[in-house]
Parts: structure tokens; sequence; C-alpha cells
């Protein structure tokens, strides 16, 4: 999987070509039955979080319907703040949620079908006027949702982190230093961006 990719970036740059050969095959894989909304409300959910944290946050929300895999907009919306602050959401997150649940009522945050053909900069101008959803939350949209790869989260703390690792810099590397380096593992930034999330495992 990803073969094309890694064979780009092995060629581009000898040190991500080292990270490749010691993390092995990309195992990026895409949550293709998950709605847009809900991509958004698990990227919110972890903003500012450890991964950890985060999951057990939204399995108490998610436990506030039993019926459901996952709640519907209509049913955030319906949910009391009190509610969703007591399964450990703070209050901006919560503004957020029904935010991204009133708009996708709306119409502002696409269908699956209809976000899988728009263009990334078309859905990162749209869904960053949502209160709450920054670049961040739409590049982990991009990535883990729609399988786009060639997206760079540069402002990522992990992305600083491994990138900082990989290439021994005793810094986190500035985003702008980031995108300037990643330009040359286009147009597979995110395959790039995977290997440099796994250098913190």
């Amino acid at each position: 999987m990803h073969e094309a990719a890694i064979e780009h970036l092995t060629k581009v740059d000898k040190v991500m070509a080292r990270l490749i050969r010691r993390v092995g095959p990309c195992e990026l894989e895409t949550q293709k039955r998950c709605s847009p909304f809900q991509a958004m409300v698990q990227s919110v959910a972890h903003q500012q979080l450890n991964g950890t944290a985060a999951k057990t946050i939204l399995k108490r929300v998610v436990a506030l319907y039993p019926r459901r895999a996952f709640p519907t907009p209509d049913d955030v919306l319906a949910t009391p703040d009190e509610k969703l602050r007591g399964a450990g959401l703070s209050r901006a997150k919560v503004a957020a949620f029904k935010d991204i649940a009133a708009n996708t009522v709306k119409g502002v945050v696409p269908p699956a079908r209809t976000i899988a053909k728009m263009p990334d900069r078309e859905i990162l101008e749209r869904l960053t006027t949502i209160r709450g959803v920054g670049p961040w939350t739409v590049e982990m949209l991009l990535i883990f949702k729609l399988g786009r790869l060639d997206v760079l989260p540069a402002t990522d703390f992990g992305v600083r982190k491994g990138f900082a690792l990989t290439f021994e810099r005793e810094e986190l590397p500035k985003p702008s230093e980031l995108l300037e380096h990643g330009e040359c593992w286009r147009p597979y930034r995110s395959i790039a961006s995977w290997y440099l999330w796994r250098t913190l495992d």
C-alpha cells in the first residue's frame, strides 16, 4: 500500500528514506464509513488532549445515545450543554460540537459524496467558518476521512516533534520551516506526515 508515495519520498529525501526503512510499510487507513460530521467532532474532541483522554471523553459522549453507534447532528443539538459537559467536554468544545451539528443540518458541512469531490482548499475555506474548527481540524479530516495524499499539518505537535527527532534538531521546527522542507515531499505530504507521527510511537 502507498508504494508510489514511499518510492517518491525515499528518492527525494535521504533522511526520510531512513525513517521509512525503520518504520516499514505505511499503514495509513481512511475512515470511509465515518461521516464528515463524525470526523470533525472526533477531531475537535482530540484538540489539545492526548489520544487516550480524547477517546475516553468521546466514549462517554457516545454513551449518552445508547441506541446509536454515533449521535446525529440533531441528537447533539437536542442535548443540553450540561449533559455534554458532564461527559467531560469543555465549554468551548460543547459550543464547537453544536456549531458543527448546526452547520451540518444547514448544509455548510457537505455530505460524504459531495465533500469527496471538493478540492482541499475549498473544503478548508468552507469548514473553518465553523466555531472551533481551524485548519488542523480540517487537515485531519482531509487525511483520515477523505484520504487526501498531499496534506502537511505543519502546526501539529506530533509532526513537528517527529521532524525534530528524525532530522536531529534540538528545537521544534517552525510551521513555515516544515512547509518549506516539505515541498520536496509533494504530492505525498500526508504519507510523510504519517511517518513523522510514527517516530513518537
